[in-house]
């Protein structure tokens, strides 16, 4: 199963989880500090918040949520048939899961699409540090030929 992810830059996280519980009729299939995500049935969506005060409301990033390794391989490839550029990312660990993933590059608007698979939860929301992440869930690589070094969701 795939299914779209949708990534919030929330003000208040408390607040944000009672709000989208309510909406979608669900509780957070994890939760951790400054963080939630709620794996919605219908309609089949990954809801991510990530609590980011002063820019609630706010797009942190997209994603699509495939169901293995194999499936993130066929996307990235396929993708690249069509002349899409990626910075990859395997066993990386960002919003508390270990994952294999990819970001598109060079989005039109500047919007951040990730195609990933979870591999195991973490109990840390990434490799680095939070407050010395750059930018969380960045798609920014170090150059076009270097994986991604700050994304964390």
């Amino acid at each position: 199963m795939s299914r779209l992810q949708l990534a919030l830059n929330v003000n208040d996280l408390d607040e944000s989880v009672a709000f989208y519980s309510r909406l979608f009729g669900a509780e957070p299939a994890k939760r951790r500090p400054g963080y939630a995500n709620f794996a919605v049935a219908q309609p089949p969506l990954k809801l991510v918040l990530i609590e980011n005060p002063g820019q609630g409301g706010s797009l942190n990033h997209l994603g699509v949520e495939v169901p293995d390794t194999d499936a993130v391989n066929a996307e990235q490839n396929r993708l690249a048939a069509h002349g899409f550029a990626t910075a990859d990312e395997r066993e990386s660990t960002c919003c508390y899961a270990k994952q294999d993933k990819f970001w598109v590059q060079n989005t039109p608007n500047g919007e951040q699409w990730e195609i990933y698979t979870v591999l195991a939860d973490s109990q840390t929301f990434s490799a680095v540090p939070r407050g010395e992440a750059v930018g969380c869930c960045s798609s920014t690589p170090t150059s076009s030929s270097q994986a991604v070094t700050d994304s964390c969701c």
